[in-house]
């Protein structure tokens, strides 16, 4: 019976033995993880997306349907939970997903896999994973390729000012999932919030909030509140040059040029060089030549003023005419890559 005992305690014994040793070791110690952590981010307009993830290696294996089992919650990585993180509202494949950090799982199968993000961004991996805390799914065909990747890594890929393309790529499998942004609706919320601080008492500002309006074509209701604050502030080529797009936007065809010809009297002579450019692109030739002789004739000791003029005359087919004014800009001018620009300009007509 004593010996019988003992073979009993030998176990328990041996368990103690062990607990009393690890308890030797700092818990704290960090140790070198095969599975390295990692970390992409793509900003689109303000919203940073970020992927935090631990990157695990093929090691010769048969991945899909065996290592990764198909059909099965996988964390999409190693260690604990792949998170991702929205600073704005965004839509993924379409689907509208709120700003926050979720853990990221897929479920692969052969065909299709299901991408999860889920409101539990810190437990360990998918082994806590609950379907109940999901905020969305979306699913997605998986891409074959001939490049091997043997370390998992994410990308982001295909970028355009209002989406991405969030890729996660491990062996000779990729899976991509579109990322949208509402840019605009994003960016005229900043500016209101950064124009109820020390940015609305200044001209440029509230200039700028609706200039972006205007060169995208959006919340032009906002834009023009924002020009007249501008205009109250300083009257200027540039605040009333935006004012005049604007109502042009609004098809207010006579205010728009009313408010244009107050623009060119108070601009300067590159202001009135870039008008004449712009009216010339637009095939507008009396007009950008008009602009250009007042331009000489405001400012007949500027370079860029006869520089403007010659690129008139040029373009009507005067080349008498944009020579000597050529000639003049470059008698002008005192910064040696301007001469050297009119000199490209002069060797072309001659």
């Amino acid at each position: 019976m004593k010996n019988a005992h003992k073979h009993l305690l030998s176990p328990l014994l041996y368990l103690l033995i062990l607990s009393a040793a690890h308890a030797q070791i700092p818990k704290s110690l960090e140790i070198p993880l095969q599975s390295q952590r990692a970390s992409v981010m793509q900003r689109i307009g303000f919203t940073d997306i970020t992927i935090n993830y631990h990157s695990p290696a093929v090691k010769g294996r048969e991945l899909w349907g065996k290592f990764v089992q198909y059909g099965q919650v996988w964390r999409a990585g190693a260690n604990e939970n792949t998170t991702i993180r929205f600073t704005h509202e965004v839509k993924v494949e379409g689907q509208p997903l709120a700003a926050g950090e979720y853990g990221l799982h897929m479920i692969p199968t052969a065909e299709e896999w299901t991408i999860i993000f889920s409101y539990n961004n810190y437990s360990w991996g998918s082994f806590f994973y609950k379907e109940a805390e999901d905020a969305l799914r979306v699913k997605v065909k998986p891409i074959r390729t001939e490049e091997l990747r043997e370390w998992l890594s994410y990308d982001f890929t295909d970028r355009a000012e209002n989406y991405t393309i969030a890729v996660m790529h491990w062996e000779k499998v990729k899976v991509a999932f579109k990322i949208e942004v509402d840019v605009h609706k994003i960016a005229v919320e900043s500016f209101k919030k950064q124009l109820s601080s020390s940015a609305a008492f200044t001209s440029e500002g509230p200039m700028n909030a609706a200039k972006y309006c205007l060169d995208n074509g959006v919340y032009l209701d906002e834009a023009m509140v924002w020009i007249d604050k501008s205009i109250g502030a300083k009257r200027s080529y540039s605040s009333l040059q935006i004012k005049a797009g604007l109502l042009a936007k609004q098809g207010k065809t006579t205010e728009s040029e009313t408010i244009m010809r107050e623009a060119v009297e108070l601009a300067g002579a590159g202001e009135l060089f870039v008008h004449a450019n712009g009216l010339l692109n637009q095939g507008k030739t009396e007009e950008a030549l008009a602009i250009a002789k007042m331009n000489v004739k405001k400012y007949p000791q500027n370079w860029q003023s006869h520089y403007s003029l010659a690129i008139v005359y040029e373009k009507n087919g005067d080349k008498k005419q944009a020579l000597k004014n050529f000639e003049t800009a470059k008698a002008n001018a005192t910064d040696e890559n301007a001469k050297k620009q009119i000199d490209g300009r002069i060797k072309r007509l001659l």
